[in-house]
């Protein structure tokens, strides 16, 4: 070793020998008196060390260990830092077996961390049951002097809920804590310039512990704090407040909020009072009573401003518009930003501004004006960037991304999406890493990469899971259930779709619960039960029409055209339609208007208004190509097939399935290329290809199959039936058109076992 470090040593070791001799003559009274219990204890003797500070611990034990006093005792040091313990004894025993036992020497077992499963909150904590029940059994299995060394709270809490063993204790230690090791504790919790939701989730923890631990010293259990501690109790408990605000329990953190506010009206601290009543605000907005939540803000801002504490008013107000935010009234909260905004501005407060130009943003997200919500956002992450503050820059790239998935730059998304992602991770944001998660997975599955969807759903959902979370899981639940949807699962999804559903009733997320009823919707229409179909898209839109959600209802409205189609109701399906394409057409969204031109073009298709249902179907395509979309193109060129097909234009026809085929193969959707072999078939038919044709309606047939499609088999059955009666293959054709029969007769298709009858009497005998 140099003799530099050694030199180094030895200073870190005078200074540590000159802080325990600091911390025992600080505590001479109390130190003495442990000696003497230490010296005369034998065997099962129990004993309490309250001492707050882990710092404090530490030199108590390097106290006694070298103390001259001790020189026959063994100290042996027992950390049981796991929350989740239960049994002591057990654990106790355990050690013991591994203990190397010096000679002459009577063994002393000092007890630490216990606080971590004894907790703050909760009645009956687990491992204080066991202790009681267990109490009797310790004096044969551990047959030592034991010393508790707990922080006030967890004493407190002993004594409560372990009253039996805590009444055999032979002796009380109340160590005071050190001014150094005092202001450490200040410097790391009330002084910092760290908030603590930029924390990873383990130092989170530490903090919070180290504030509760602090608040001991201001406001020691069952005694009225001190007139000179007030202030720092109170700040003690406001910081508290947002620690748990931070962790989402909005309860526990009302809890030390309550006390706060009534500390802060003791004295002239205005200042803190507005910041206490705008977190019991928060707290509220947590649990979507949005009620509570904006009287605690309006209290706050009529004080900021009666005091003329501007950047309290700015805060009043940015957080007033949160709670607008939440419950969709976009044109309030705009307003209430933008108020926030000009103050900030004024008075050069350029970093605060940065998460306003945020929630700007969110606010024109809403409303749909992209390029406006994007401008908003760069603004925020400029500021962040300035600022250094790479945290807060993750959920402005997040927002980012979801602007490219709304404008359906699907590739662009995922990068924002990634870049906070990273960001999370990094300053271990776990919760909030979930909701960048579930965006992934939206991502993921607009490019039909299902799997990798489904595994980011998981992720988030696990993590919404892990926090309690359960008003934001219900949305993951939603999407798990879209996932499976699309992969044909459609008992899996309706499973989803319901927890999700149930949630969102249970939190009184009204608004929500429509797009959650759309789907369960689809999944129904899917499983041909169209009145309850009808019944789920009924209760959306009468939703979206109560919170004057115009823009959502376009596509309830489309889905209802479908199930009327379904029912060859045309008149209304049309109707429905024209609804939605109006509504599309008024919010400028060229692209989903697509799909209702295409059902347009479907139902004049069925009215034999083929010209018409050509140039509804040409509108479609033409916006596919304008936006790249070239998956959703196949289904447009397959139903251009069929007009071709029935003006018996079969080239033309063949051309558009073969276009349509080519893309749902190189999308890998075998599934939805049945219908377009189905319909080559036909084509090939018509053109006397009886071989091809015969080759078309088998893998027609064959896909149907395997995917257990078996009331769309029943049209492949039918079709094969009618090649066979065309080949003269008479028994052929009876059997397969008596397949068809019973499938819809299974199905309750009146219309098409009517005509499949119809067919099989046309057969000769």
């Amino acid at each position: 070793m140099s003799s530099s470090k050694k030199l180094s040593n030895q200073h870190k070791n005078s200074e540590l020998q000159a802080e325990i001799g600091k911390f025992i003559a600080y505590n001479k009274d109390e130190f003495a008196e442990l000696l003497t219990f230490v010296d005369f204890a034998e065997k099962f003797t129990l004993g309490f060390i309250e001492i707050n500070f882990t710092p404090d611990i530490d030199l108590l034990i390097a106290g006694l260990q070298q103390n001259p006093q001790c020189q026959e005792i063994q100290f042996v040091v027992l950390d049981f830092p796991d929350g989740n313990l239960r049994f002591l004894r057990d654990e106790l025993v355990e050690q013991l077996a591994k203990i190397t036992k010096e000679t002459n020497k009577k063994l002393v077992l000092l007890i630490r961390n216990l606080e971590k499963s004894i907790g703050v909150f909760g009645d009956y904590p687990p491992v204080l049951q066991d202790l009681n029940f267990v109490r009797d059994s310790y004096r044969k299995t551990v047959p030592h002097p034991l010393l508790f060394i707990l922080p006030d709270y967890a004493i407190s809490r002993l004594a409560k809920f372990a009253p039996d063993f805590w009444a055999w204790k032979s002796g009380l230690f109340r160590f005071k804590t050190t001014e150094l090791t005092r202001d450490r504790a200040i410097a790391n919790t009330l002084n910092t310039d760290i908030n603590i939701d930029r924390l990873p989730t383990p130092e989170q923890q530490e903090r919070i512990d180290l504030l509760h631990r602090l608040l001991m010293e201001y406001h020691p259990t069952g005694e009225i704090p001190s007139p000179k501690h007030l202030r720092n109790c109170c700040n003690i408990l406001n910081e508290l407040g947002k620690a748990y605000l931070s962790q989402h329990k909005p309860i526990k953190a009302r809890e030390y909020l309550e006390k706060a506010g009534k500390i802060a009206k003791q004295f002239p601290d205005y200042s803190l009072e507005i910041e206490v009543i705008n977190q019991l605000g928060k707290s509220y907005q947590q649990q979507r009573q949005f009620e509570s939540a904006n009287s605690y803000h309006q209290q706050a801002l009529n004080i900021a401003k009666k005091q003329k504490n501007h950047p309290a008013v700015a805060n009043s107000l940015f957080y007033l518009g949160n709670v607008s935010l939440d419950m969709r009234q976009f044109h309030q909260a705009q307003d209430y930003y933008q108020q926030a905004l000009e103050i900030k501005i004024e008075f050069g407060n350029r970093y605060s501004s940065g998460r306003t130009y945020h929630n700007l943003g969110i606010v024109a997200q809403e409303l749909r004006e992209y390029n406006q919500a994007r401008d908003y956002y760069q603004q925020a992450l400029e500021i962040f960037i300035e600022f250094g503050d790479r945290y807060s820059s993750a959920g402005t790239y997040h927002n980012l991304g979801r602007v490219a998935q709304e404008l359906r730059e699907y590739d662009q998304a995922r990068d924002y999406y990634q870049q906070a992602l990273e960001i999370k991770i990094e300053f271990g944001d776990r919760y909030s890493s979930a909701g960048t998660y579930h965006n992934l997975g939206i991502v993921a599955q607009e490019l039909r990469e299902y799997d990798q969807a489904r595994d980011y759903c998981q992720q988030a959902l696990e993590i919404f899971i892990a926090f309690g979370d359960r008003y934001s899981s219900a949305s993951t639940y939603h999407q798990l259930g879209i996932v499976a949807q699309q992969l044909r699962e459609y008992d899996q999804a309706r499973d989803y779709y319901q927890q999700a559903l149930e949630i969102f009733i249970a939190f009184g997320d009204r608004y929500l619960s429509a797009s959650t009823y759309h789907n369960l919707g689809i999944v129904a229409q899917e499983l041909r039960e169209y009145d309850q179909a009808r019944d789920y898209y009924q209760q959306a839109l009468e939703i979206y029409i109560e919170f004057g959600d115009r823009y959502s209802s376009a596509g309830t409205y489309h889905n209802l055209g479908i199930v009327a189609q379904e029912l060859q109701e045309y008149d209304q399906a049309r109707d429905y339609y024209q609804q939605a394409l109006g509504i599309k057409i008024e919010f400028g969204d060229r692209y989903s208007s697509a799909k209702t031109y295409q059902n347009l073009g479907i139902v004049a298709q069925e009215l034999r208004e083929y010209d018409q249902a050509r140039d509804y179907y040409q509108q479609a395509l033409e916006i596919y190509i304008e936006f790249g979309d070239r998956y959703s193109s196949a289904s447009t060129y397959h139903n251009l097939g069929i007009v071709a097909q029935e003006l018996q234009e079969y080239d033309q026809a063949r051309d558009y399935y073969q276009q349509a085929l080519e893309i749902k193969i190189e999308f890998g959707d075998r599934y939805s290329s049945a219908k377009t072999y189905q319909n080559l078939g036909i084509v090939a038919q018509e053109l006397q290809e009886y071989d091809q044709a015969r080759d078309y309606y088998q893998q027609a047939l064959e896909i149907k199959i395997e995917f257990s499609d078996r009331y769309s088999s029943a049209s492949t059955y039918g079709q094969l039936g009618l090649f066979a009666q065309a080949q003269e293959n008479y028994a052929e054709a009876r059997a397969n058109l008596q397949t068809a029969l019973e499938i819809y007769v299974e199905y309750q298709d009146e219309y098409m076992a009517t005509v499949t009858r119809e067919n099989l009497e046309g057969l000769p005998e």
